[in-house]
């Protein structure tokens, strides 16, 4: 629960941010921030990580 409400306010702060400064770029950043957050779930889990990126892809 504590990574989705950081990645709330990460997307809050951004979003904030790009609209007072006029920045959209700042708008990558949750996008990024999930991205990583997904990686290192991925590393974290206790299978090996060939196997569990196929898990993964072959998940329909």
């Amino acid at each position: 629960m504590i990574p989705f409400i950081i990645i709330l306010l990460i997307a809050g702060v951004c979003l904030f941010l790009a609209l007072k400064k006029k920045r959209p770029i700042l708008l990558l950043l949750p996008f990024l921030t999930i991205f990583l957050y997904f990686v290192v779930e991925v590393i974290l889990f206790p299978a090996p990580l060939l196997e569990t990126i196929k898990f993964i892809f072959s998940l329909r």
